[in-house]
């Protein structure tokens, strides 16, 4: 395990699956196939990608004070997370997701914020006197925007990295993107930040350029299938991902922001960093789930091969 320790402030959900033949329309019901619930939440996938891929993590979060919150927090112990950090609400329950998967592998989620919700920037600022030697925060957007704000403020006036997952998409205050080293939109994301249609590589650069001119260090737009484009200090690259047999999407965006801060923290350039968290991710499409789909370090060094 890298002794180099990143904090991940963000959610944690219990994920409801149905499995189906297609996501229904408004108005359309659709007698669904196998059912199983999965701990979840954007935040919490992302620090599981990391301790499992070999990153020293610690979680900054809220959770109800019921059954689902008392579970997501144990599996963090049994993963080797640092739960230090995570907080209770007696108020609100833990937050859960409703996903449905079609046989594409394409999914539909509704989450509903519960705690996650009541995160606030006192909650994180007071978890952040834990951790005095962290090195990279990496945050999304499932948790209040002023929550996210407070805590990229705090990382930079410590001197940390600052990686942005800017899900689910959101309007951010235009003065954190300078505040930003790393931000990883997926294409629909990328397009509501840029402005540009992405349709092919040369578009996700000016997509990427587009960003960039709002503060941002550098920019990496996850494409799915076709890898990511990567933007580090102001030269792009195309990043190819491996093919592979798509059976569920849920989690792979959070697998690919996990791993992309474990090989940062080891000091791997952003594009080589973007190479590992295009691996990681593409095996985490060929299982079902959420946190049950990410993988391990030997998974992924053996596809780097």
């Amino acid at each position: 395990m890298s002794s180099n320790k990143i904090i991940v402030a963000g959610s944690m959900n219990m994920d409801m699956v149905v499995k189906t033949t297609h996501i229904p329309t408004p108005g359309e019901t659709v007698l669904g196939g196998d059912f199983f619930m999965n701990p979840g939440g954007k935040g919490a996938n992302q620090a599981v990608a990391i301790a499992r891929l070999g990153g020293n993590v610690s979680f900054i979060g809220k959770i109800g004070n019921d059954i689902f919150g008392k579970q997501s927090s144990q599996l963090f112990d049994d993963e080797g997370v640092d739960t230090g950090g995570i907080l209770s609400d007696d108020e609100l329950p833990s937050g859960i997701a409703l996903i449905t998967v079609d046989q594409k592998g394409e999914n539909s989620i509704v989450v509903a914020p519960g705690a996650n919700g009541s995160l606030e920037p006192k909650d994180v600022e007071e978890a952040f006197q834990r951790y005095t030697d962290a090195m990279i925060l990496l945050v999304q957007l499932e948790i209040p925007l002023r929550t996210v704000a407070h805590a990229i403020k705090i990382a930079k006036e410590r001197g940390m990295t600052v990686i942005l997952n800017p899900a689910p998409a959101a309007e951010i205050d235009s003065g954190l993107f300078e505040l930003i080293d790393i931000i990883t939109p997926n294409l629909n994301e990328a397009e509501n930040l840029s402005g540009v249609k992405i349709v092919d590589l040369d578009t996700a650069k000016l997509a990427c350029e587009k960003i960039r001119e709002k503060g941002v260090r550098n920019v990496i737009i996850t494409l799915g299938e076709l890898g990511a484009g990567v933007l580090e200090e102001g030269e792009f690259f195309h990043v190819s991902s491996p093919k592979v047999e798509t059976v569920d999407t849920t989690a792979a965006g959070d697998v690919f922001n996990g791993a992309l801060a474990v090989a940062v923290a080891e000091g791997k350039s952003i594009r080589d960093a973007a190479s590992f968290a295009c691996i990681a991710a593409s095996i985490a499409v060929t299982k079902m789930g959420a946190q049950s789909s990410i993988p391990y370090r030997n998974e992924v060094v053996l596809r780097m091969v």
